[in-house]
């Protein structure tokens, strides 16, 4: 046991300042996806007519509970972008913790949308364009139940790239799994130089992040054919450090309930990058 002990000490010390990091973060990744609320316990994605959408186990429900919850929860009233709750006679439903009958619900659009609660599913109301539909989260999902584990390239140091920030904002328009559209604002470009070839990728602003959508000639082969995700810190003194030792799988990998946009034309890149998450091999595949 000591022996075993003192491998796996040295094992770790033996990873740089970097590498320790680039792992800790891959970890960390997992664990979230894992979580109880995470991307895996993903189990339903309902988009709300205007007027009621009715919501319980019962055939004909717009948001269809699993089997074993009550035929008829409640029903949410859509209105343009405003969706009101009111529950059903005897329903027992919490709004983010707390006992509710009806509430107005907050979108995914708030940046912290409300949630109802019905015995252990969570469900919350996203608004894509002109679309608004109901996500449910259940902890016992399939996916999550399942979950074999992410696969990741080697890291590289020389897949850390040390980019150039060209300012040039405008508003970018990217097509979803979904089949919407999705509205960002790009605030320029990065570019950058390997193996004799300048290579360029257009990010769009999230929070206080950049955010790229991105897919390359490994797609489809040994990485996820759609796309793959970074994120980076904002640029400083006209620089981007673009890791993609960090690229990552958008949800749509786990689940078919997401709605993960798509690569602009310009970030459809013809090299491989043979760097960050791999292909997920799920239960069964």
């Amino acid at each position: 046991m000591i022996r075993l002990l003192v491998v796996g000490v040295t094992a770790l010390s033996l990873l740089s300042g970097y590498e320790g990091g680039v792992e800790e973060w891959r970890a960390d990744r997992e664990k979230g996806l894992k979580a109880e609320d995470g991307w895996l316990s993903l189990s339903g994605l309902f988009w709300l007519n205007e007027g009621e959408n009715r919501i319980g186990s019962k055939a004909g429900a717009r948001v269809q509970l699993p089997e074993g919850f009550p035929a008829d929860v409640g029903v949410l009233f859509r209105k343009g972008d405003v969706v009101t709750f009111r529950a059903a006679e005897g329903a027992a439903v919490k709004l983010n913790g707390e006992s509710t009958r009806a509430a107005e619900l907050r979108t995914d659009r708030s940046g912290k949308p409300d949630q109802l609660w019905i015995g252990r599913l969570r469900l919350h109301v996203i608004q894509r364009g002109t679309k608004l539909g109901v996500r449910m989260k259940d902890p016992q999902s399939e996916a999550r139940t399942h979950f074999t584990g992410l696969k990741w390239f080697p890291i590289q140091d020389d897949w850390r790239v040390d980019a150039k920030f060209v300012p040039k904002p405008r508003k970018l328009v990217v097509d979803a799994q979904a089949g919407d559209k999705q509205n960002y604002d790009s605030p320029g470009y990065v570019e950058w130089t390997r193996g004799g070839r300048t290579l360029r990728l257009t990010p769009v602003t999230e929070g206080d992040q950049l955010f790229f959508i991105f897919k390359d000639a490994t797609s489809g082969k040994s990485t996820y054919a759609a796309a793959r995700f970074i994120y980076t810190d904002m640029p400083k003194d006209g620089r981007v450090l673009l890791d993609f030792n960090k690229a990552y799988n958008p949800p749509c990998v786990f689940t078919p309930y997401a709605t993960c946009p798509l690569p602009p034309p310009e970030n459809r890149m013809t090299i491989a990058v043979e760097a960050g998450e791999k292909m997920y091999v799920g239960h069964g595949k």
